[in-house]
């Protein structure tokens, strides 16, 4: 091998493309931009990104990435250093008055790390269980903290969603079961002052049409007095004639 015999491999390189150099290359005419339209200008080209007015997808995409937002605020704490704390109660004020945790810190975490060799109460700071059952063994003891109001577990607050619901529910069937007892009762009472109403009606219907006989009674006999009256004139009257 020599080294002017040095060359790259088949298909390694590629000549550049030459646009506008006649329709025989290829990329004659429009050059490969196409017809008309912004792109096929010179100096079309808008900004990197920009997605016609609107918004494009690098403004549209959180920019906190991957970091933690709750970065901080729980600090773990090795074992050999909770061993290394002069106080028999350990708690996030020691830590941090030892040094140990930063001042921004909520919360703290043992985890197990070296060894510990005396009696230790660890108040307010969360342990693994690891860490746990070497406190235990060493005579000291880990007293959970008290979970805040405002620090409390999402499933904790489904589970009171969840009872709300379930007491709404029951709330509601209990009204519409008490509107479908009272609901006969309501409807006996109105059927029964229905009947009283339609008694009330024939009877006064039977006074009416009394009242209404006795008027056609009267008239009639009136009209008949009246013809028999006429008749008895106009018979006596032709008697007399005759």
């Amino acid at each position: 091998m020599r080294l002017n015999s040095l060359k790259p491999a088949r298909g390694a390189k590629h000549l550049r493309k030459r646009v506008g150099r006649g329709i025989g290359s290829g990329h004659g005419k429009t050059a490969g931009l196409g017809h008309k339209g912004q792109k096929a200008r010179s100096g079309g080209y808008h900004k990197v990104g920009f997605e016609g007015g609107q918004m494009p997808l690098q403004r549209r995409l959180p920019k906190r990435g991957f970091v933690s937002l709750s970065d901080g605020l729980t600090v773990e704490v090795r074992l050999f250093q909770v061993n290394g704390i002069a106080a028999e109660t350990v708690d996030l004020a020691s830590l941090k008055q030892a040094g140990i945790v930063p001042n921004a810190a909520l919360r703290a975490k043992v985890i197990l790390q070296g060894k510990i060799e005396r009696a230790v109460k660890l108040q307010g700071v969360l342990a693994s269980k690891g860490a746990r059952a070497a406190i235990e063994a060493a005579g000291g003891s880990v007293i959970a903290p008290v979970p805040d109001a405002g620090t409390e577990s999402s499933a904790g607050k489904r589970s009171q969603k969840a009872k709300l619901a379930v007491e709404k529910a029951k709330a509601v069937a209990a009204r519409v079961e008490a509107a479908a007892k009272a609901e006969p009762a309501a409807k006996v009472q109105a059927t029964s002052g229905k009947k009283t109403k339609g008694g009330e009606k024939p009877g006064a219907a039977s006074s009416s049409t009394g009242d209404g006989g006795a008027k056609a009674e009267g008239s009639v006999s009136a009209k008949s007095g009246g013809k028999s009256k006429g008749t008895a004139k106009d018979g006596g009257a032709k008697d007399k004639g005759k």
